[in-house]
Order: structure tokens, then C-alpha cells, then sequence
């Protein structure tokens, strides 16, 4: 009697190590993960960055238009809802690694995120009142918690298709996340006009209505995939924020430990010194266990201390990213507020919407990141020997070096605007429009998307790359989390200026009146901020150790 395929033994060297389908049985590399598993979830990120750009993009628009708020205050609550949407990914990606497991936290995110959408929509339409307004925050907010458990998790659930263990699939897991950063650029660039058009001239309902209809898409995908899964075994091991928790303990308690303590506790164990033991050696004083820990057996092993090292080490890079979140969160405020006041003429009788010239960073993404992945990887790795061509963190600092351009050109073409304003004498009237053709800001939006191809998928893979396994939500939790805390730093800076340079009737740099505000001064003091935050960033960069089990 012949055997289905179902129930032949599989090859050994088919079967995946330290992974299982979804009913917990051995997955066969043939069948399961790599590309075919990972194109599902590929196309989950699109459909929700769809949905998330469809309410994020022209939301400030919404706020000074509907709901009648100031320029500064929109811009703040743009941005103080931003960085909350980008920090909730910590907790999302905890409760991902501690409890749920990756695949579970994205179905349930998902139901919150298509609540949360679809009350939106209906606090839209409502009349205007105290209560469309509260009703329109809770559900605001009620997307950001749902896209902090998606957005973490999704992106590791990708990169776990792929085993780091095999040749192959190594290789192709460094071109995911260039393809995956692609794919969430190409679905908002070819959706994003639609919508904001139709949010600014048809109807806020149904602009916010259609990207709940693409969330649904987006869950009813992401469950379609789920045979060709691959699930991540969990070890008997300690949990990962347990394990790193007890050499922070450790060691403190140890702190009065001498070296020449440590040196005798490494030698008993036979530990050869590495280079990456030199750094932060104050942890390694949790390798000497006090007398009732020993008796318990909780002892910290040398590879503890190394994880606890390696997640330590990730700090000073995150530090030294947060103005570049700063200057990344100007393209949907102020960048915005500056094209509605320009010559948006498309065609006779058809003005472009100024939300979506944000269309060009994405343009610029999806054109680049195959130039990036095909032509100068190969190229780079010729002279580099390295795997992908550069470092993460040599890709990580180009980024950031365009960035400082991208600010320096928007102040130039701010001055440009002001210039052209008073050429006209519009100085006093904010609503007429500024002969000045809105391409003009085009350049600022194609430099920071450049930007985005280095920074911000560069950030990605060293975020998943080079903390535990266990953490990799956690990792790339901490990634989003950088444009989160940037995104507060932005409002608290807007606050700050706002306060300080509107004195004795003057206007201050982000007046309601763009014609007499100083968007440009606020252009250069990013770029000097920049070029600050870069040069410490070069330093410690530099002195960086790589996680040993990094590809890179």
C-alpha cells in the first residue's frame, strides 16, 4: 500500500531545527518558511501600513480642518499620538515574547486595530461636538494599541521563516527585510493619493472607512498562510527577561567583587577571554554567585552575561538615532502644512492634496531598494567581504549624513516660500496661495525617503539581528520605539519654541500664518542637531562589538 506524503518519514537534513507547524509537529524546510511564508506576511504589512498611512497621513489635516485646532496644536497631538502608536510596540512585542507567542499576538491586534478603525469612521461623520472629539481620540487611540501589537510582532514572525542556520536561507533573510520595507512602501504610494483625496475633497468617512476594509484584508491574508508557517520553539530555558534580569541583579549585588575574583571563576570554568568581554565589564561580576545562590544551582553562565551585554550595547546606538526621529516626523506635520499653502495645480481644475506628496518617499524606496539589494550589495561585498556589502550600522550613519541634507534643503526652500510670499505681498493672507509650485518640495521628501532605504531598514535587521532569540519582538519593538520617543521629543521641541518666540505680540516660528511663522529656522536647528547627533553616533559606532552569532 502506497504511503502519502504526510505520513513518510521526512529526510533528516529537510527537517527544520527549532521549529514546528501549527499544530506542533516537525515542519520540513521543502514545504514550510523561507519565501513561500513570508510573501503571506509580506502582504499583510502591506495592507496594514495601507491602513495605517490612510489615517496617519492626512491626520493633521483633520485636526485643523473638522476639529478647528491651531497649526502647533495639531502638530503636537500628531505627534504625541505618533510616538504613543510607536512606543506601545514595547508592551505588544512583551506580551508577544513572554506569553502569547508571535503569531496569536498579531490575531489578536488585529481584531483591536479593526475596532478601533471602524469606530473611527463613525466619530467622523458624527456631528460637531465635545463628544466627536473625545469619541475621535479614544478611537485614535484605540488603533495605535492595536498596531502596537501588530507592527513588532509581524515583522519578527517574517524573519523567523527564515533559518540563520542554513546557508541559503541566511543570505535570503538579509534580503527580507529590504523587500519587506519595499512592499510597505509600494502599498501606501499606490493607495495614498486616492485616499487623501478622498478625505480632503469627497468625505472623512469614507476616507477612514476604506483602510478598516483593508485591515480586514490584511487578517483574512495573514490567516490564509497559516499551513506554511513556521512557529519558533520555545527552550526549557529561563525566560529571556528573566535570565538577562538576574545578571543585572547579580551583579549588583556583586559590586563590591574584585577582578581578581572574576579571573578565578572564569578560569574554573574554562571561559577563554573574547574581545566583547571587555566592554561593560562590571556584568561579568555576576559570574560569582553568592554561597546561597550556588547551593539553589542559580548560577549566571558566561552566555547570560553576553546576552545581557549584547541588549546593553544596543542603547548608545538608540540614543543617537532619536534626532533622526525627530527630523523624521516633520513630513507628515510640517512638511504637509507648508505644501497647503503652494501652487498645487496638477492640471487645470485638479490641486494635488498636500498630504500626498509624502507618495515621493515611497517612490524613491521602491525604486532604490532593488538598485540597493541587486546592484550595490554585490558590488560592496566585492570590496567589503562582508555579506551585505556594508555594516548595518555603516548603513544606519549614510542615512542619517541625508538626513542633515534633507533638512538643509527644507530650509532653503522655506526660505524660498517666505520670499515668494512677501514678493506677492501675502505675508497677511495665510489662506491665499503662494505662487511657488509645491514641486519645489519634492526634493526634501525623495531625500528623506533615500534616508529611509539606509536608516531605517538598516535599524530593522540590527534590532532583530543582535538581541536573544528570545527577544526579537523586543528588538524590533525597540526599533519603533526610537521613532516613538522622537515623535514626543518633536512635540516637547514645538512646545519649547512655540513658547519661547511668541513674546510681546511677535509670532512665533509656527504661527497659524506659515507667511510669518519660521519653519526654516526650525529646518536649520534640526540640521545642526543632526550633524551634532551624527558625529557622536560616528564615535560610538565605531567602537561597537557585534553580537558573536551575528551574520554581519
Amino acid at each position: 500500500m502506497a504511503t502519502s506524503p504526510e505520513t513518510q518519514t521526512p529526510l533528516l537534513d529537510d527537517i527544520v531545527d527549532g521549529a514546528v507547524d501549527f499544530h506542533g509537529h516537525p515542519v520540513r524546510r521543502s514545504t514550510s518558511g523561507g519565501w513561500r511564508a513570508a510573501s503571506f506576511i509580506i502582504w499583510v504589512e502591506v495592507a496594514e501600513r495601507v491602513a495605517y498611512y490612510g489615517i496617519s497621513s492626512n491626520l493633521i489635516s483633520f485636526l485643523t480642518g473638522p476639529l478647528g485646532q491651531s497649526v502647533a496644536t495639531a502638530a503636537q497631538n500628531v505627534n504625541i499620538w505618533s510616538g504613543t502608536a510607536s512606543l506601545l510596540p514595547l508592551l505588544g512585542a512583551f506580551v508577544a515574547d513572554s506569553f502569547l507567542g508571535r503569531y496569536r499576538t498579531i490575531l489578536a491586534a488585529s481584531l483591536v486595530y479593526i475596532l478601533g478603525l471602524g469606530l473611527l469612521t463613525v466619530s467622523a461623520v458624527l456631528p460637531s461636538s465635545e463628544l466627536q472629539v473625545l469619541m475621535f481620540f479614544f478611537c485614535l487611540y484605540s488603533v495605535a494599541v492595536g498596531q502596537g501589537g501588530h507592527k513588532p510582532c509581524v515583522q519578527a514572525f517574517g524573519a523567523d521563516q527564515f533559518d540563520r542556520n542554513y546557508p541559503d536561507e541566511s543570505k535570503a533573510k538579509s534580503s527580507f527585510f529590504n523587500w519587506w520595507y519595499f512592499g510597505i512602501c509600494a502599498g501606501p504610494l499606490l493607495t495614498l493619493a486616492v485616499l487623501d483625496y478622498i478625505q480632503d475633497n469627497l468625505s472623512w468617512g469614507l476616507g477612514f472607512g476604506l483602510p478598516c476594509v483593508v485591515m480586514v484584508f490584511a487578517l483574512l491574508i495573514f490567516l490564509s498562510g497559516t499551513r506554511k508557517y513556521r512557529f519558533s520553539i520555545k527552550g526549557e530555558e529561563e525566560n529571556a527577561f528573566g535570565r538577562i534580569g538576574k545578571v543585572f541583579v547579580t551583579a549588583l549585588r556583586n559590586r563590591r567583587t574584585t577582578s581578581l575574583a572574576i579571573a578565578l571563576e572564569e578560569e574554573s570554568r574554562g571561559t577563554l577571554p573574547h574581545h566583547s568581554s571587555e566592554q561593560f565589564k562590571f556584568l561579568n561580576k555576576a559570574l560569582v554567585a553568592p554561597d546561597d545562590l550556588k547551593e539553589k544551582g542559580k548560577l549566571c553562565t558566561i552566555t547570560e552575561v553576553e546576552e545581557a551585554k549584547a541588549v546593553l550595547r544596543l542603547f548608545p546606538i538608540w540614543i543617537t538615532c532619536l534626532v533622526y526621529a525627530i527630523v523624521f516626523a516633520q513630513f507628515s506635520t510640517f512638511f504637509t502644512k507648508q505644501g497647503a499653502t503652494m501652487d498645487r495645480t496638477f492640471v487645470p481644475g485638479f490641486d494635488i492634496p498636500a498630504a500626498a506628496l509624502q507618495s515621493f518617499i515611497s517612490l524613491v524606496i521602491i525604486v532604490f531598494i532593488p538598485i540597493y539589494d541587486r546592484i550595490f550589495v554585490p558590488i560592496a561585498r566585492s570590496f567589503t567581504r562582508e555579506p551585505s556589502g556594508i555594516t548595518m550600522l555603516q548603513r544606519i550613519g549614510t542615512g542619517m549624513f541625508l538626513s542633515i541634507i534633507c533638512m538643509v534643503v527644507a530650509a532653503l526652500v522655506e526660505i524660498q516660500r517666505l520670499k515668494t510670499a512677501k514678493d506677492y505681498n501675502l505675508v497677511d493672507k495665510p489662506s491665499a496661495t503662494v505662487p511657488l509650485s509645491v514641486w519645489w518640495l519634492v526634493p526634501q521628501y525623495l531625500l528623506i525617503g533615500l534616508a529611509d532605504v539606509f536608516t531605517m531598514v538598516g535599524l530593522q535587521e540590527f534590532f532583530y539581528d543582535q538581541v536573544p532569540k528570545d527577544l526579537r519582538s523586543i528588538g524590533l519593538a525597540l526599533y519603533i520605539s526610537i521613532f516613538g520617543v522622537g515623535s514626543f521629543l518633536s512635540s516637547f521641541l514645538i512646545s519649547v519654541i512655540e513658547e519661547a518666540t511668541s513674546w510681546a505680540g511677535h509670532p512665533s516660528w509656527f504661527s497659524n500664518n506659515l507667511n510669518r511663522a519660521h519653519l526654516d529656522y526650525f529646518y536649520w536647528l534640526l540640521a545642526v542637531l543632526s550633524a551634532v547627533q551624527f558625529a557622536i553616533y560616528m564615535c560610538i559606532a565605531k567602537s561597537y562589538i557585534y553580537n558573536r552569532v551575528s551574520t554581519v
